[in-house]
């Protein structure tokens, strides 16, 4: 029997995160299907790989079940912007909390389909993991002697820039 690539799932797959991690499993080798409802994302983020015959572009809202065949899933579905959860709250509760429990059912019917011994295992968050948005960098500094290089005024220009490419596309 000949080798076969792994099929690797991720779900926002057109986003920011989600199109940086398409790109790093392509380069790894892997087979990727990208599923996303472009709520957030952008075809643009992922034009690039589309001819790609290890890349597969499915539109999908996963807060409705979805039905694939994947050695493992990357579920980066949400939309992380203030401007999307604020002003649509409804939605993000339901990809965060519908969407979660789908690619859960779908890590189970992976695990029952291969005979795997796999576990889900559902863990509670690392004493360190971050409680705030905006990290203090004090630590770092008197460590490492690091500083950020961009100013808060260029990083949010940069932001708002990237922010009106995506919201409003020319």
């Amino acid at each position: 029997m000949g080798y076969t690539k792994k099929r690797v799932l991720v779900t926002g797959g057109t986003g920011f995160l989600g199109s940086h991690l398409c790109d790093c499993l392509l380069k790894e080798g892997y087979d990727v299907l990208c599923v996303d409802n472009f709520y957030t994302g952008s075809k643009r983020n992922i034009v690039h790989v589309l001819e790609s015959p290890y890349f597969e572009l499915y539109r999908h809202d996963i807060t409705f079940p979805l039905y694939v065949e994947v050695d493992e899933i990357y579920n980066l579905a949400c939309p992380a912007s203030p401007i999307h959860y604020q002003n649509h709250p409804v939605q993000t509760t339901k990809v965060n909390v519908h969407g979660s429990i789908n690619m859960l059912g779908l890590a189970e019917k992976v695990i029952e389909l291969t005979n795997s011994r796999s576990e889900i295992l559902f863990e509670p968050l690392p004493e360190d993991d971050p409680r705030q948005l905006q990290p203090d960098t004090t630590l770092a500094r008197q460590i490492l002697g690091w500083e950020p290089r961009v100013s808060l005024e260029k990083g949010l220009k940069k932001t708002i820039e990237y922010f009106r490419s995506v919201l409003y596309p020319l």
